[in-house]
């Protein structure tokens, strides 16, 4: 189906994500929104020929292949319903999920192809395996994840630094991590290994959001029309 037009639901399109959602799909092709889906009644119904529907009004948009979700936790649980009873696929990145949306999310992965992440960057996708990677190769070496974000964030370590500290801890290492808040930073990622008279770096530096928009975007036409599961962003990535 990536070959063909993905119809697509966005979830959460009053967003900063979704309308970067909305902007890059009219660019780039490949994939037609046929509902927009807000938390308030919209001003305009069609905007730019897109149909916007209010919250409340989920269940009468028009069928759609892959619902794109970054909404709030509060918002989660329609959207993926939604999905499970329209048999489509989800991708999600919505974050401060609870323990039973959670549980949710791998139930319906039994029934639906979804994909959640705390960070769409295929970039960070690749780096999170190369984390992977080179925990298992270093055995005792200290492991440290540095990450920087802009003056605004408030959450410390970010969502994408703890799902790499995961990766690597997952591997067999201790993990540390740090945390800067400073100036408009998009954001940058480092984990760095350090042994006796040797240090290994893997760096992400995001230049912009439009990555996360477009990440979200590649996995929805690469997963529409795939078996049921639970999948990661590079699982997506070819």
């Amino acid at each position: 189906m990536s070959e063909q037009t993905v119809r697509l639901l966005i979830h959460g399109a009053s967003g900063r994500m979704g309308e970067a959602l909305l902007r890059l799909c009219a660019e780039q092709g490949g994939c037609q929104v046929v509902a927009a889906v807000t938390r308030k009644s919209p001003a305009q119904r069609v905007i730019d020929g897109v149909p916007f529907f209010a919250a409340k009004e989920l269940s009468g948009v028009p069928a759609f292949d892959v619902a794109i979700d970054f909404s709030l936790p509060e918002g989660f649980d329609p959207v993926l319903d939604l999905c499970v009873v329209r048999g489509a696929a989800l991708v999600s990145g919505t974050t401060g999920l609870s323990d039973a949306q959670r549980a949710a999310l791998d139930e319906a992965a039994k029934s639906i192809p979804l994909v959640w992440a705390s960070n769409f960057s295929l970039g960070v996708a690749v780096l999170t395996e190369l984390v992977e990677r080179a925990a298992a190769a270093l055995p005792g070496w200290d492991c440290d994840v540095v990450e920087a974000h802009h003056s605004q964030k408030k959450d410390a370590p970010s969502g994408t630094a703890l799902t790499l500290g995961e990766a690597a801890a997952a591997n067999g290492a201790k993990v540390n991590y740090a945390s800067l808040r400073a100036g408009d930073i998009v954001g940058e990622h480092t984990v760095q290994f350090t042994g006796l008279g040797e240090r290994l770096e893997l760096v992400h530096r995001a230049g912009n959001r439009d990555i996360f928009a477009r990440g979200a975007l590649h996995a929805a036409s690469r997963i529409a029309g795939k078996p049921a599961a639970a999948y990661r962003v590079r699982d997506l990535l070819n």
